[in-house]
């Protein structure tokens, strides 16, 4: 793991921040933070001005000798993203250092305790919480890895998850057997245990990705429940009951038939990380497979689509 991080900040219109954050992942970025800009105490804020407001993107990158080639490649996205927000040609870009330290107490401004569905709760490992009856609590420390529970993409997962334990029933049990497809901080695999669930795989193809999860998952008391690999989809087992790929469209389209053949009959696959855009792309990826489905649930430009196996 390297001990210095190539930061990069543009400040841009809130509608933009989203698929600029997309763009920055596609870039290469291990991890983005965004900041909301600070209000006046003594000034509430015009409603009717909302698109203007702006929002600090960071993006961290791990290879600090290639930003020459990286602030190329980002100008020249900037370029094709002004196409669709014309604010963006008049972004600046800061570039800068920071210290593995300093971004573990920059996560720290902007991941705060989050409640999803009815029980399950998702804390920061540096903040208190008071359990409530009935909550599930789970402890995160999100480190170098992508994945808190506040962006779009994390929540719809975490948000279709709780759903399949909330509306179990003798008739239909809640799944046990869970695979995580690039697993990240192992939010989703820990949610998943929190939850109930006795047997989970969380992958990745990123180490440093996997240390996070271990660590993650060790802290929540979970660690006789699921597996971190960072072997293939290819080479891991089949006949799981839910599958969680919270990856890019492009991947969930190249990785279809590997994540439906992973799936039992009957099972529930959850895909996200797509762009509103992209979901036709993704439906007809998965329409030659027989598929209930699918459902689509939606924050902001971001979409879970969600099917379940015919047989």
């Amino acid at each position: 793991m390297t001990d210095k991080w190539l930061e990069i900040m543009l400040e841009v219109p809130v509608a933009a921040a989203d698929l600029l954050c997309h763009e920055l992942n596609e870039l290469g970025s291990v991890g983005v933070v965004v900041e909301e800009r600070e209000l006046d105490t003594f000034i509430p804020p015009d409603p009717d001005e909302t698109d203007r407001e702006v929002f600090a993107v960071k993006a961290y990158f791990e290879d600090c000798s290639r930003h020459e080639i990286l602030l190329q490649d980002l100008n020249a996205c900037l370029v094709r993203l002004a196409l669709i927000h014309p604010e963006l040609a008049e972004a600046q870009i800061k570039v800068g250092e920071m210290g593995q330290q300093d971004w573990a107490e920059d996560w720290k401004q902007h991941f705060s305790t989050t409640k999803i569905g009815d029980r399950l709760v998702i804390k920061p490992s540096w903040e208190e919480h008071s359990r409530q009856a009935g909550e599930v609590v789970v402890t995160l420390d999100p480190g170098m890895a992508f994945g808190t529970g506040t962006h779009g993409t994390t929540r719809l997962c975490l948000e279709t998850l709780a759903q399949l334990f909330d509306q179990s029933s003798v008739e239909n049990p809640p799944p046990n057997r869970i695979l995580d497809v690039g697993t990240g901080s192992g939010i989703l695999a820990i949610a998943a245990a929190a939850l109930g669930a006795r047997e989970i795989v969380a992958c990745d193809i990123d180490a440093d990705a996997c240390e996070t999860a271990r660590g993650n998952i060790s802290q929540n008391g979970l660690s006789d429940s699921i597996d971190v690999t960072d072997v293939l989809l290819d080479a891991l087992p089949d006949n799981f009951d839910v599958i969680l790929a919270n990856i890019l469209a492009e991947e969930n389209i190249r990785l279809a038939q590997q994540l439906v053949d992973r799936l039992a009959s009957r099972g529930t696959l959850i895909l996200s990380g797509i762009l509103d855009e992209k979901v036709a792309l993704v439906t007809a990826a998965f329409a030659p497979f027989e598929m209930i489905g699918p459902q689509l649930y939606y924050e902001q430009e971001w979409a879970c689509i969600v099917y379940t196996r015919a047989n």
